[in-house]
């Protein structure tokens, strides 16, 4: 051990470079295996960000120890390491146990040559959030039902209708009895295309007949078998019939894709170019939600086909989703990452500030809520998804990379920047249930997912059987018990009672609103709760409020001001976002990168390093908005904690 620290041999594989002093950071002494580091290999160029940044962003604070040399004679070869790693943006990379530590070369103000700043990470992160960084792309993580679908096989008609005609018994309400009747037969309309789909193989809607398409779906691995499925599509509805098991016909299921999904498909890929890694995380069966997801990206232009199985991630019922669960292959850090959902509480706590909360897709209870705003729903989170991307990189370039380029080998750990995180620019919704002339709130409009489940997996043996008196379910959508946005004034048919509260601009700073059903069931995940019909309650079960109007979010920022943001039905208007919105100008000044001095030069303790020798002058397009005249205001940044 020498004064400065543990003296320890440096390897690139089985090659000897010579000696480096371990110099400790913090009270544990991080110490490499038998005083050895050996190099495992060198990680790739960085054509843009600094090796620091990326770090930063993805193991913040997490250096281990600093290396440097106290030997007297000269050692050419970890000097050529230290040049390498320097000039081309790269680490060497060492392996302990279940991590990586990358050696970043650093400038130094004492002409300390060579020396490295030690930093840890999760095997295989480095590489993957390099790549997304330098392609200026961040992850997206969708929720399928009630969030970009709603599917019903009979059996979950059936269970609706029946429901519907129990509450309509029970009701006195003329104005509620009309809109149930309106929900009842929008339920049997599509009932009905589902029987003739089932039985026959076609289906005659508006007078036309469609037959089915026989559409190979690619195999998400060579292990899987080739499989064929009937599909019919009705493009201007929306609607897609499609079997989950080709061969057995009560697997047939209905679709109903939200609104304006194109739209936000459509952004996420322009150009050709990834603007977002798409994921899918969903409490729902397995061969169901790949066949729900292929329906929403056919061409598979998101998410692709051998990708399939690592990114539609299916969780049970009783557990909370993740994004720890969904990047579990290492591919992206969750502060790189939103969540597309119509609930927050079924994500980890920690993952909440993360999640961009939509109304629930509610077809058949309000189907005129995803015309009635002027923004789609899905319109509105393509905006949100193009303001965080944008605020995530203005502060990537404008804050951490810039300062990074003034850190010194000698340089104290508190003082490095933070790295952006995606819950800065996201406002969570944690809104109950308001008053809105009704007392009851909707019921999920798909198929329960613990029952079936349980039918689905009992489908092979009914098949084998060829039981005609039972029915086979598939598994859908998880259950949808509560709702996170406040109502909007808007009932079946367009029906409001006298007695509907406005929505006020402080009741929903974000989301489109979605309407309050009367057929509600109350309970956070209670699935057998859920299949019962359900009796009157008297009051509304206000989750999370102490008044009868819906509270603010629980984040709202301290910039966001009255005057900042006019209501527009349930979306917002920015009135100023030149002040946070990255330009044409401003992205290519930012691209601008100068040549990096060298560290070996007299000047070099005096100067600040600028970034990228090998800089890709990659223009930042301008982020699209969509609409011209409606835009989705949001914070320049909340500091909130997260991962």
């Amino acid at each position: 051990m020498s004064g400065l620290g543990f003296k320890s041999v440096v390897y690139h594989g089985d090659v000897w470079l010579g000696e480096l002093d371990t110099v400790p950071v913090s009270e544990e002494n991080f110490q490499f295996p038998n005083n050895e580091i050996r190099i495992h290999h060198i990680s790739p160029l960085s054509e843009r960000c600094h090796p620091l940044s990326v770090l930063q962003t993805i193991s913040s604070f997490s250096v281990r120890c600093k290396l440097e040399s106290s030997s007297l004679v000269e050692q050419p070869n970890l000097i050529h390491l230290h040049s390498s790693c320097f000039y081309e943006f790269k680490t060497a990379v060492v392996l302990v146990g279940e991590e990586e530590i990358h050696l970043v070369a650093m400038p130094s103000k004492q002409k300390k040559f060579p020396c490295f700043w030690c930093y840890s990470a999760p095997m295989g992160l480095y590489v993957s959030c390099l790549g997304m960084l330098n392609m200026r792309c961040l992850s997206i993580v969708f929720d399928l039902d009630e969030t970009l679908i709603v599917a019903n096989t009979m059996k979950s008609f059936d269970d609706k209708i029946e429901a519907l005609k129990v509450w309509m018994t029970r009701e006195s309400d003329p104005v509620r009895i009309f809109g149930m009747s309106a929900e009842l037969k929008r339920y049997s309309e599509d009932r009905w295309l589902l029987k003739q789909y089932t039985e026959n193989d076609c289906v005659v809607d508006d007078g036309k007949v469609f037959k089915v398409q026989m559409e190979e779906v690619p195999p998400p691995s060579d292990g899987h078998d080739r499989v064929v499925r009937p599909v019919i599509r009705l493009q201007e509805r929306n609607i897609v019939l499609t079997r989950i098991s080709p061969e057995i016909r009560d697997t047939s299921v209905l679709v109903r894709l939200r609104p304006a999904w194109e739209d936000l498909r459509t952004y996420l890929t322009a150009k050709g170019r990834k603007r977002f890694e798409v994921y899918v995380c969903t409490m729902a069966e397995r061969d169901y939600a790949l066949e729900m997801w292929r329906l929403l990206d056919p061409e598979a232009h998101l998410i692709g086909s051998k990708q399939l199985l690592d990114r539609v991630v299916c969780v049970n019922s009783g557990a909370r989703k993740s994004l720890l669960n969904v990047f579990r292959d290492g591919t992206c850090h969750p502060k790189m990452a939103m969540v597309i959902d119509d609930r927050a509480k079924v994500w980890e706590d920690k993952d909440q500030p993360r999640v961009h909360v939509v109304p629930p897709f509610l077809p058949y209870y309000a189907p005129q809520a995803e015309t009635a705003n002027a923004v789609p729903v899905l319109c509105v989170a393509r905006n949100v998804a193009c303001n965080v991307r944008g605020y995530f990189f203005k502060e990537f370039d404008e804050n951490l990379s810039r300062k990074i380029s003034e850190v010194f080998y000698e340089d104290e750990m508190v003082n490095l920047p933070h790295a952006p995180d995606v819950s800065n620019y996201l406002m969570t919704e944690d809104l109950g249930l308001a008053s809105n002339g009704n007392g009851n709130a909707p019921i999920g409009e798909g198929m329960n997912g613990a029952e079936v489940e349980r039918r689905l997996n009992q489908s092979d043996e009914k098949h084998a059987s060829d039981s005609s008196s039972t029915h086979v379910a598939i598994s859908g959508p998880e259950l949808k018990s509560e709702l996170s946005q406040p109502p909007v004034s808007i009932f079946p048919d367009g029906v409001c009672p006298a007695s509907a509260t406005a929505l006020l601009p402080s009741q929903k700073p974000i989301l489109l609103g979605a309407p309050v059903r009367w057929d509600s069931v109350t309970g956070d995940s209670d699935y057998e709760t859920k299949k019962r019909v359900p009796s009157i309650k008297p009051h509304l079960d206000l989750r999370n409020q102490s008044t009868g109007q819906a509270p603010f979010s629980s984040r709202v920022p301290a910039q966001l001001s009255s005057s900042s943001v006019q209501p527009q039905g349930d979306s917002l208007v920015v009135e100023d976002f030149k002040r946070v919105h990255i330009t044409e100008s401003d992205s290519a000044k930012s691209d601008k990168l100068q040549p990096i001095q060298n560290p070996f030069s007299p000047s070099s303790a005096a100067s600040s390093t600028s970034l990228s020798p090998h800089a890709t002058q990659v223009k930042v397009e301008e982020m699209h908005l969509g609409h011209d005249t409606q835009k989705q205001n949001l914070p320049h940044a909340c500091q909130v904690s997260g991962m």
